[in-house]
Protein backbone atom coordinates (compact mmCIF):
# COMPACT_ATOMS: atom_id res chain seq x y z
CA UNK A 1 0.00 0.00 0.00
CA UNK A 2 1.58 3.29 -1.11
CA UNK A 3 1.23 6.06 1.46
CA UNK A 4 2.41 9.64 1.40
CA UNK A 5 3.11 11.49 4.62
CA UNK A 6 1.91 15.08 5.08
CA UNK A 7 1.74 17.60 7.88
CA UNK A 8 -1.82 18.73 8.51
CA UNK A 9 -0.87 22.33 7.70
CA UNK A 10 0.32 21.23 4.24
CA UNK A 11 -3.03 19.82 3.16
CA UNK A 12 -5.51 21.79 5.29
CA UNK A 13 -6.17 25.35 6.33
CA UNK A 14 -6.82 25.00 10.06
CA UNK A 15 -9.60 27.37 11.05
CA UNK A 16 -10.78 28.14 14.59
CA UNK A 17 -14.29 29.41 15.29
CA UNK A 18 -15.39 32.07 17.75
CA UNK A 19 -18.26 33.11 20.01
CA UNK A 20 -19.96 36.41 19.18
CA UNK A 21 -20.89 38.51 22.21
CA UNK A 22 -23.51 36.93 24.43
CA UNK A 23 -24.48 40.41 25.58
CA UNK A 24 -26.06 41.21 22.23
CA UNK A 25 -29.38 39.39 22.02
CA UNK A 26 -29.64 40.21 18.32
CA UNK A 27 -26.78 37.80 17.65
CA UNK A 28 -28.60 34.80 19.10
CA UNK A 29 -32.02 33.12 19.30
CA UNK A 30 -32.44 33.02 15.55
CA UNK A 31 -32.44 30.19 13.06
CA UNK A 32 -30.23 31.89 10.47
CA UNK A 33 -26.87 30.10 10.76
CA UNK A 34 -25.98 26.88 12.59
CA UNK A 35 -23.22 27.28 15.19
CA UNK A 36 -21.33 24.19 16.42
CA UNK A 37 -20.22 23.62 20.01
CA UNK A 38 -18.65 20.54 21.63
CA UNK A 39 -22.08 19.46 22.89
CA UNK A 40 -23.26 19.18 19.27
CA UNK A 41 -20.48 16.68 18.54
CA UNK A 42 -21.54 14.33 21.32
CA UNK A 43 -23.13 11.13 20.00
CA UNK A 44 -23.41 12.47 16.48
CA UNK A 45 -22.98 10.23 13.45
CA UNK A 46 -20.49 10.92 10.69
CA UNK A 47 -22.27 14.11 9.68
CA UNK A 48 -23.43 17.03 11.76
CA UNK A 49 -26.60 18.62 10.44
CA UNK A 50 -28.18 20.12 13.57
CA UNK A 51 -26.91 22.44 16.30
CA UNK A 52 -28.43 23.65 19.56
CA UNK A 53 -27.63 27.30 18.86
CA UNK A 54 -27.80 29.59 15.84
CA UNK A 55 -26.22 32.90 14.87
CA UNK A 56 -28.00 35.77 13.19
CA UNK A 57 -26.75 37.33 9.95
CA UNK A 58 -25.87 40.40 12.00
CA UNK A 59 -23.64 38.28 14.27
CA UNK A 60 -21.81 36.91 11.23
CA UNK A 61 -21.19 40.34 9.78
CA UNK A 62 -20.17 42.10 13.00
CA UNK A 63 -18.03 39.36 14.59
CA UNK A 64 -16.09 38.41 11.48
CA UNK A 65 -16.58 34.70 12.18
CA UNK A 66 -15.59 32.55 9.21
CA UNK A 67 -17.85 30.02 7.55
CA UNK A 68 -17.06 26.30 7.59
CA UNK A 69 -18.00 24.94 4.16
CA UNK A 70 -20.15 21.85 3.75
CA UNK A 71 -18.28 18.53 3.70
CA UNK A 72 -15.54 19.80 6.01
CA UNK A 73 -14.10 17.78 8.90
CA UNK A 74 -14.50 19.53 12.28
CA UNK A 75 -12.99 18.40 15.58
CA UNK A 76 -13.08 19.54 19.21
CA UNK A 77 -9.54 20.38 20.33
CA UNK A 78 -10.17 21.75 23.83
CA UNK A 79 -11.41 19.92 26.93
CA UNK A 80 -13.18 17.02 25.18
CA UNK A 81 -10.53 16.37 22.55
CA UNK A 82 -11.21 14.39 19.38
CA UNK A 83 -14.99 14.61 18.94
CA UNK A 84 -15.21 14.63 15.17
CA UNK A 85 -17.82 15.07 12.44
CA UNK A 86 -18.29 16.28 8.87
CA UNK A 87 -20.45 19.34 8.18
CA UNK A 88 -23.56 18.46 6.19
CA UNK A 89 -23.92 22.10 5.12
CA UNK A 90 -22.23 25.47 5.61
CA UNK A 91 -21.91 26.16 9.34
CA UNK A 92 -20.01 28.15 11.96
CA UNK A 93 -18.42 27.07 15.24
CA UNK A 94 -17.09 28.26 18.57
CA UNK A 95 -13.42 28.56 19.54
CA UNK A 96 -13.20 24.97 20.85
CA UNK A 97 -13.75 23.58 17.35
CA UNK A 98 -11.11 23.28 14.64
CA UNK A 99 -12.21 23.05 11.01
CA UNK A 100 -9.91 21.38 8.49
CA UNK A 101 -10.45 23.13 5.15
CA UNK A 102 -9.13 21.04 2.27
CA UNK A 103 -6.40 22.81 0.26
CA UNK A 104 -6.78 20.17 -2.50
CA UNK A 105 -3.07 19.44 -2.39
CA UNK A 106 -3.82 15.73 -2.39
CA UNK A 107 -7.03 13.82 -3.06
CA UNK A 108 -8.49 12.86 0.28
CA UNK A 109 -11.95 11.82 1.45
CA UNK A 110 -13.40 13.73 4.43
CA UNK A 111 -14.59 10.38 5.80
CA UNK A 112 -11.03 9.03 5.69
CA UNK A 113 -9.81 11.98 7.77
CA UNK A 114 -12.79 11.68 10.12
CA UNK A 115 -11.99 8.07 10.98
CA UNK A 116 -8.29 8.85 11.29
CA UNK A 117 -9.02 11.60 13.82
CA UNK A 118 -11.71 9.59 15.61
CA UNK A 119 -9.34 6.72 16.38
CA UNK A 120 -6.21 8.76 17.10
CA UNK A 121 -4.87 9.02 20.67
CA UNK A 122 -4.88 12.81 21.05
CA UNK A 123 -3.59 12.62 24.62
CA UNK A 124 -0.09 12.22 23.17
CA UNK A 125 -0.09 15.79 21.92
CA UNK A 126 -2.23 17.56 24.50
CA UNK A 127 -1.27 19.91 27.30
CA UNK A 128 -2.78 20.31 30.75
CA UNK A 129 -4.19 23.82 30.44
CA UNK A 130 -6.02 25.83 33.09
CA UNK A 131 -9.41 24.54 32.01
CA UNK A 132 -8.30 20.98 31.28
CA UNK A 133 -6.63 19.13 28.44
CA UNK A 134 -6.21 21.09 25.24
CA UNK A 135 -4.43 21.09 21.92
CA UNK A 136 -3.59 24.22 19.98
CA UNK A 137 -3.35 25.21 16.34
CA UNK A 138 0.44 25.17 16.30
CA UNK A 139 0.63 21.61 17.61
CA UNK A 140 -2.13 20.36 15.30
CA UNK A 141 -0.51 22.01 12.27
CA UNK A 142 2.69 20.01 12.72
CA UNK A 143 1.04 16.60 13.18
CA UNK A 144 1.90 14.22 10.35
CA UNK A 145 -0.60 11.80 8.82
CA UNK A 146 -0.41 9.11 6.14
CA UNK A 147 -2.56 9.48 3.02
CA UNK A 148 -3.05 6.46 0.79
CA UNK A 149 -4.42 6.49 -2.80
CA UNK A 150 -8.07 7.50 -3.14
CA UNK A 151 -9.32 4.03 -4.11
CA UNK A 152 -7.72 2.53 -1.03
CA UNK A 153 -9.27 5.31 1.04
CA UNK A 154 -12.69 4.32 -0.28
CA UNK A 155 -12.11 0.67 0.69
CA UNK A 156 -10.99 1.66 4.20
CA UNK A 157 -13.97 4.00 4.68
CA UNK A 158 -16.40 1.34 3.47
CA UNK A 159 -15.06 -1.21 5.96
CA UNK A 160 -15.15 1.29 8.83
CA UNK A 161 -18.66 2.43 7.87
CA UNK A 162 -19.91 -1.14 8.22
CA UNK A 163 -18.07 -1.62 11.50
CA UNK A 164 -19.41 1.64 12.96
CA UNK A 165 -22.97 0.79 11.89
CA UNK A 166 -22.74 -2.55 13.69
CA UNK A 167 -21.34 -0.86 16.79
CA UNK A 168 -24.04 1.82 16.67
CA UNK A 169 -26.78 -0.83 16.54
CA UNK A 170 -25.25 -2.64 19.51
CA UNK A 171 -24.85 0.64 21.38
CA UNK A 172 -28.52 1.49 20.83
CA UNK A 173 -29.54 -1.90 22.19
CA UNK A 174 -27.35 -1.37 25.26
CA UNK A 175 -28.90 2.06 25.82
CA UNK A 176 -32.33 0.46 25.77
CA UNK A 177 -31.19 -1.96 28.46
CA UNK A 178 -29.91 0.98 30.53
CA UNK A 179 -33.32 2.60 30.17
CA UNK A 180 -34.87 -0.65 31.38
CA UNK A 181 -32.66 -0.52 34.50
CA UNK A 182 -33.91 2.98 35.30
CA UNK A 183 -37.54 2.09 34.54
CA UNK A 184 -37.43 -0.89 36.89
CA UNK A 185 -35.92 1.29 39.63
CA UNK A 186 -38.74 3.83 39.30
CA UNK A 187 -41.32 1.04 39.25
CA UNK A 188 -39.99 -0.41 42.51
CA UNK A 189 -38.87 2.71 44.38
CA UNK A 190 -40.32 5.75 42.61
CA UNK A 191 -38.36 8.96 42.13
CA UNK A 192 -35.53 8.70 44.65
CA UNK A 193 -34.83 12.44 44.49
CA UNK A 194 -38.40 13.39 45.41
CA UNK A 195 -39.01 10.19 47.46
CA UNK A 196 -42.76 10.35 46.92
CA UNK A 197 -43.06 6.79 48.31
CA UNK A 198 -41.74 7.90 51.67
CA UNK A 199 -38.74 5.57 52.04
CA UNK A 200 -36.34 6.01 54.95
CA UNK A 201 -33.52 8.28 53.81
CA UNK A 202 -30.01 9.05 54.96
CA UNK A 203 -26.99 10.98 53.71
CA UNK A 204 -24.35 9.56 51.41
CA UNK A 205 -21.84 10.19 54.19
CA UNK A 206 -23.79 8.08 56.70
CA UNK A 207 -24.42 5.28 54.20
CA UNK A 208 -20.72 4.77 53.51
CA UNK A 209 -18.04 3.29 55.74
CA UNK A 210 -15.52 5.54 54.08
CA UNK A 211 -15.29 8.09 51.27
CA UNK A 212 -11.97 9.24 49.89
CA UNK A 213 -10.22 10.59 46.82
CA UNK A 214 -7.21 9.47 44.87
CA UNK A 215 -3.83 10.81 43.97
CA UNK A 216 -1.19 10.90 41.27
CA UNK A 217 2.30 9.46 41.81
CA UNK A 218 4.85 12.09 40.77
CA UNK A 219 5.50 11.99 37.03
CA UNK A 220 9.11 13.04 37.69
CA UNK A 221 9.62 9.56 39.13
CA UNK A 222 9.11 7.15 36.21
CA UNK A 223 10.07 4.32 38.54
CA UNK A 224 6.58 4.67 40.10
CA UNK A 225 5.09 3.57 36.78
CA UNK A 226 7.72 1.12 35.51
CA UNK A 227 6.31 -2.41 35.08
CA UNK A 228 3.18 -1.25 36.90
CA UNK A 229 0.43 -3.82 37.38
CA UNK A 230 -1.96 -1.83 39.58
CA UNK A 231 -4.72 -0.08 37.58
CA UNK A 232 -4.63 3.70 38.11
CA UNK A 233 -8.07 4.85 37.02
CA UNK A 234 -8.76 8.34 35.66
CA UNK A 235 -11.89 9.88 34.15
CA UNK A 236 -10.94 8.59 30.69
CA UNK A 237 -11.26 5.01 32.03
CA UNK A 238 -14.77 5.65 33.39
CA UNK A 239 -16.60 4.55 30.26
CA UNK A 240 -18.01 1.32 31.62
CA UNK A 241 -20.16 0.24 34.58
CA UNK A 242 -17.58 -2.29 35.77
CA UNK A 243 -13.88 -1.43 36.05
CA UNK A 244 -11.31 -4.15 35.42
CA UNK A 245 -8.42 -2.22 33.89
CA UNK A 246 -6.99 1.23 33.13
CA UNK A 247 -4.91 2.89 30.44
CA UNK A 248 -2.13 3.75 32.90
CA UNK A 249 -0.83 1.48 35.68
CA UNK A 250 1.40 2.13 38.67
CA UNK A 251 3.46 -0.15 40.90
CA UNK A 252 3.56 -0.62 44.66
CA UNK A 253 6.29 2.01 44.97
CA UNK A 254 3.94 4.50 43.31
CA UNK A 255 1.20 3.71 45.84
CA UNK A 256 3.55 4.05 48.80
CA UNK A 257 4.94 7.39 47.64
CA UNK A 258 1.70 9.20 46.78
CA UNK A 259 -1.78 9.87 48.10
CA UNK A 260 -3.13 7.12 45.83
CA UNK A 261 -4.74 4.38 47.93
CA UNK A 262 -5.71 0.85 47.08
CA UNK A 263 -9.46 0.64 46.50
CA UNK A 264 -11.09 -2.61 47.68
CA UNK A 265 -13.09 -4.64 45.21
CA UNK A 266 -16.80 -3.78 44.98
CA UNK A 267 -16.48 -0.09 45.78
CA UNK A 268 -18.36 2.69 43.95
CA UNK A 269 -16.20 5.09 41.92
CA UNK A 270 -17.42 8.51 40.73
CA UNK A 271 -15.89 11.26 38.61
CA UNK A 272 -16.18 14.55 40.51
CA UNK A 273 -13.96 16.79 38.35
CA UNK A 274 -13.97 16.69 34.55
CA UNK A 275 -15.41 18.46 31.52
CA UNK A 276 -17.67 15.43 31.05
CA UNK A 277 -19.71 16.64 34.04
CA UNK A 278 -21.31 19.18 31.71
CA UNK A 279 -23.62 16.38 30.57
CA UNK A 280 -22.76 13.02 32.21
CA UNK A 281 -22.03 11.66 35.70
CA UNK A 282 -19.67 8.68 35.29
CA UNK A 283 -20.20 6.06 38.02
CA UNK A 284 -18.68 2.57 38.13
CA UNK A 285 -17.88 -0.39 40.38
CA UNK A 286 -14.42 -1.95 40.49
CA UNK A 287 -14.22 -5.72 39.98
CA UNK A 288 -10.49 -5.75 40.78
CA UNK A 289 -8.31 -3.82 43.26
CA UNK A 290 -7.46 -0.41 41.78
CA UNK A 291 -6.15 3.05 42.58
CA UNK A 292 -7.71 6.29 41.31
CA UNK A 293 -6.50 9.80 40.58
CA UNK A 294 -7.61 12.99 42.31
CA UNK A 295 -10.49 13.63 39.89
CA UNK A 296 -12.35 10.60 41.27
CA UNK A 297 -13.91 9.70 44.61
CA UNK A 298 -14.29 6.26 46.17
CA UNK A 299 -17.42 5.28 48.13
CA UNK A 300 -17.23 2.15 50.31
CA UNK A 301 -20.84 1.25 51.20
CA UNK A 302 -21.89 0.28 54.71
CA UNK A 303 -23.97 -2.82 55.44
CA UNK A 304 -27.13 -0.71 55.04
CA UNK A 305 -26.82 -0.29 51.27
CA UNK A 306 -25.67 -2.66 48.54
CA UNK A 307 -22.89 -1.51 46.24
CA UNK A 308 -24.89 -1.77 43.04
CA UNK A 309 -27.92 -0.15 44.62
CA UNK A 310 -25.74 2.81 45.65
CA UNK A 311 -24.21 3.07 42.16
CA UNK A 312 -27.59 2.99 40.39
CA UNK A 313 -29.06 5.49 42.83
CA UNK A 314 -26.23 7.92 42.06
CA UNK A 315 -27.19 7.59 38.38
CA UNK A 316 -30.85 8.16 39.24
CA UNK A 317 -29.73 11.43 40.88
CA UNK A 318 -27.53 12.29 37.89
CA UNK A 319 -29.52 15.24 36.55
CA UNK A 320 -29.99 16.74 39.99
CA UNK A 321 -26.31 16.33 40.91
CA UNK A 322 -25.13 17.87 37.64
CA UNK A 323 -27.25 20.98 38.18
CA UNK A 324 -24.89 21.79 41.04
CA UNK A 325 -21.73 21.42 39.01
CA UNK A 326 -19.72 24.60 39.21
CA UNK A 327 -16.79 25.75 37.11
CA UNK A 328 -13.66 26.90 38.93
CA UNK A 329 -10.49 25.49 37.38
CA UNK A 330 -12.51 22.67 35.88
CA UNK A 331 -16.07 21.43 36.02
CA UNK A 332 -16.51 19.76 39.39
CA UNK A 333 -19.04 18.54 41.92
CA UNK A 334 -19.12 20.32 45.28
CA UNK A 335 -18.04 17.38 47.42
CA UNK A 336 -19.45 18.40 50.81
CA UNK A 337 -22.90 18.86 49.25
CA UNK A 338 -22.61 15.44 47.63
CA UNK A 339 -21.82 13.80 50.97
CA UNK A 340 -24.92 15.39 52.50
CA UNK A 341 -27.20 14.33 49.64
CA UNK A 342 -30.13 12.23 50.88
CA UNK A 343 -30.61 8.78 49.36
CA UNK A 344 -33.46 6.35 49.92
CA UNK A 345 -32.70 3.24 52.00
CA UNK A 346 -35.21 0.42 51.31
CA UNK A 347 -34.80 -2.90 53.09
CA UNK A 348 -31.81 -5.02 52.10
CA UNK A 349 -34.26 -7.64 50.81
CA UNK A 350 -35.78 -5.15 48.34
CA UNK A 351 -32.33 -3.94 47.33
CA UNK A 352 -31.29 -7.56 46.68
CA UNK A 353 -34.41 -8.12 44.56
CA UNK A 354 -33.45 -5.12 42.40
CA UNK A 355 -29.79 -6.19 42.16
CA UNK A 356 -30.92 -9.66 41.03
CA UNK A 357 -32.82 -7.93 38.22
CA UNK A 358 -29.62 -6.01 37.33
CA UNK A 359 -27.70 -9.27 37.10
CA UNK A 360 -30.20 -10.60 34.59
CA UNK A 361 -29.82 -7.40 32.53
CA UNK A 362 -26.03 -7.86 32.73
CA UNK A 363 -26.40 -11.25 31.04
CA UNK A 364 -28.44 -9.63 28.27
CA UNK A 365 -25.73 -6.99 27.81
CA UNK A 366 -23.08 -9.66 27.43
CA UNK A 367 -25.19 -11.39 24.80
CA UNK A 368 -25.55 -8.10 22.87
CA UNK A 369 -21.81 -7.42 23.03
CA UNK A 370 -20.73 -10.85 21.73
CA UNK A 371 -23.33 -11.05 18.95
Amino acid sequence: MIRMRYKLKDIFDLQIGKTPSRNNSEYWNTEDHKWISIADLTRTGKYISETKEYLSENAIQKSGIKVIPANTVVMSFKLSIGKTAITAEDMYSNEAIMAFLDKHVVEVLPEYILYMFKFKNWDEGSNEAVMGKTLNKAILSEIEIDICPIEEQRVIVDVLDKMMLALENRENELFLLDDLIKARFVEMFGNSVLNEKGWITDTVDNLCKEIYGGGTPSKVHPEYYKDGDIPWVSSKDMKTDILTDSQIKINQMGVENSTARMVPVNSVIMVIRSGILKHTLPVAINAVPITVNQDLKVFIPSERILTRFLAVQFKMHEKDILTGVRAVTADNIEFNSLKQRKLIVPSIELQQEYVLFLEQVDKSKVIEIIK
